[in-house]
C-alpha cells in the first residue's frame, strides 16, 4: 500500500504491463488454438483439398506457376524449384513426428520391418513394370510409373493406419525405413526396370536429389523433436504440420497441373487405368503379403495400406526437377494423377476398414444381446 502511495505511476504502468501480457499471451493460444483446427480440418479432407486445387489450377495454370521456378541448379545438374522445398517441408514434418522409440522398435522387430521393406520395393515396382507393358504405355508416361513404384512409402499412409485401426508404429517404421533406403533402392529399381526404354537413366542425380529433399530435412526435423520434444510450445506447433504438409502436397500436384495440364488428356483414359490398377493391385498384394507371414489383422492392414500408398509426391518432384527426366516431362503427368488417387484410395480404403470393424461391434453385440 505504502508502494502504491509513494508510486502511482509505477503500480499503473505495471499493472498495464501485466495485462498486455495476459492480452498477448491469450490472442498467441487463439490464433495458435484456430491453426491447428485449420489443420485438423485439412488432414481430415486431404483428398477434396487436393483435388480442389488440381481443378482450379486446370482453369487457372499462373495460379500454381510460382511452384516451378527455379532457384538453382545443384552439381550433378538437378533443378532445385520451390516445389523442391514444399517437398522438404513435407518430409519435414515427418521428421518432426520421428522419436528415438520409433528406431528402437524397428530394433525390435526386424522380421515385420524386413518383410515391409522387401514388399515395398518388389510388388510396387514390378507392379508398375507389368502394368507399363501390359496397356503399351508410351515410354515418358510408363517411366513415370515406374518411378512412382519406386518411391518409399507416403507420409500419410500413417495417418490411413489409423483410421483403419491398424499398427501404428508398425506404419512408422516402414515408412522410415523405406524413406532412408529410398536414395539407393529408387535409383536403383528405376535404372533397373526402365532399362528397356529408350531414355538413359542416371541414378545418381536422383540419389542427390532424394538425399537433398528427404533425408536432409528428415533428419533435421527429428534432431529438432528430440531436442524440443517436451516443450510445450513446440508440441502446440508439431499439431499444426500435418496440415502444413496436406497444402504441400496440394501445390505439387497444382505446380504439375500448372505447368502439363494442356497434355493431361492426351494419353487417354489410359493413365486413370494405369494409375487405378497398380494402387489397388498394390494394397491387395501388400495385404496378401501380411497373410502369407502370419502378420494379425492390425499389421495386414498396416502394410497394405504401406504398401499401396506411395509417397507420390516425391516422385513428381523427381520427374519435373531431375536431370534425367529433362526429355520425358510427361513422366511428370502420371506422378501428379498418382498424388490424387492415392490420398482418395488411402482415405476409402481406411473408411471401409473403419466401417467393416464397427459392423462386427454391431454385430457382436445384437448377439450377446
Amino acid at each position: 500500500m505504502l508502494y502504491i502511495q509513494k508510486n502511482p505511476v509505477n503500480f499503473v504502468i505495471g499493472r498495464l504491463e501485466e495485462q498486455f501480457c495476459v492480452d498477448e499471451k491469450k490472442k498467441e493460444e487463439t490464433v495458435m488454438k484456430a491453426l491447428q483446427k485449420a489443420s485438423k480440418f485439412l488432414s481430415d479432407y486431404t483428398s477434396i483439398v487436393v483435388i480442389a486445387i488440381a481443378v482450379i489450377t486446370f482453369f487457372l495454370p499462373s495460379l500454381m506457376g510460382w511452384v516451378n521456378f527455379q532457384l538453382f541448379t545443384d552439381p550433378v545438374a538437378n533443378k532445385f524449384t520451390s516445389q523442391s522445398i514444399i517437398i522438404g517441408i513435407i518430409m519435414f514434418s515427418m521428421g518432426l513426428t520421428l522419436t528415438t522409440e520409433d528406431f528402437k522398435i524397428l530394433a525390435q522387430r526386424p522380421f515385420d520391418i524386413c518383410i515391409g521393406a522387401i514388399a515395398q520395393y518388389l510388388i510396387m515396382p514390378f507392379l508398375a513394370f507389368g502394368i507399363t507393358k501390359v496397356l503399351n504405355l508410351p515410354d515418358g508416361i510408363g517411366l513415370g510409373l515406374i518411378l512412382v513404384g519406386c518411391c518409399p512409402g507416403g507420409v500419410s499412409s500413417n495417418i490411413m493406419s489409423y483410421l483403419c485401426g491398424g499398427d501404428v508404429a508398425f506404419s512408422v517404421g516402414m515408412t522410415t525405413v523405406s524413406t532412408i533406403l529410398s536414395p539407393v533402392m529408387t535409383p536403383l529399381m528405376v535404372s533397373f526396370l526402365a532399362s528397356g526404354a529408350k531414355i538413359t537413366i542416371n541414378g545418381l542425380p536422383m540419389f542427390v536429389s532424394i538425399i537433398e529433399t528427404v533425408i536432409v530435412p528428415v533428419a533435421i526435423g527429428f534432431v529438432l523433436n528430440h531436442a524440443l520434444g517436451k516443450n510445450e510450445t513446440f508440441k502446440e506447433v508439431q499439431k499444426v504440420m500435418p496440415g502444413v504438409a496436406v497444402l504441400g502436397l496440394a501445390c505439387v500436384v497444382g505446380g504439375v497441373i500448372s505447368s502439363q495440364g494442356s497434355k493431361f488428356f492426351q494419353s487417354g483414359i489410359v493413365i486413370f487405368v494405369a494409375v487405378l490398377l497398380h494402387n489397388s493391385l498394390g494394397y491387395f498384394l501388400g495385404y496378401c503379403a501380411g497373410r502369407l507371414t502370419g502378420m494379425n489383422t492390425a499389421k495386414k492392414r498396416t502394410i497394405s495400406i504401406e504398401v499401396g500408398m506411395q509417397n507420390a509426391g516425391l516422385a513428381t518432384n523427381l520427374a519435373t526437377t531431375t536431370a534425367q527426366f529433362a526429355s520425358t516431362p510427361e513422366s511428370a503427368i502420371i506422378c501428379a494423377v498418382s498424388c490424387v488417387w492415392h490420398s482418395i484410395s488411402g482415405t476409402l480404403l481406411a473408411g471401409m476398414f473403419a466401417q467393416y470393424d464397427k459392423m462386427k461391434d454391431r454385430n457382436h453385440k445384437t448377439v450377446e444381446a
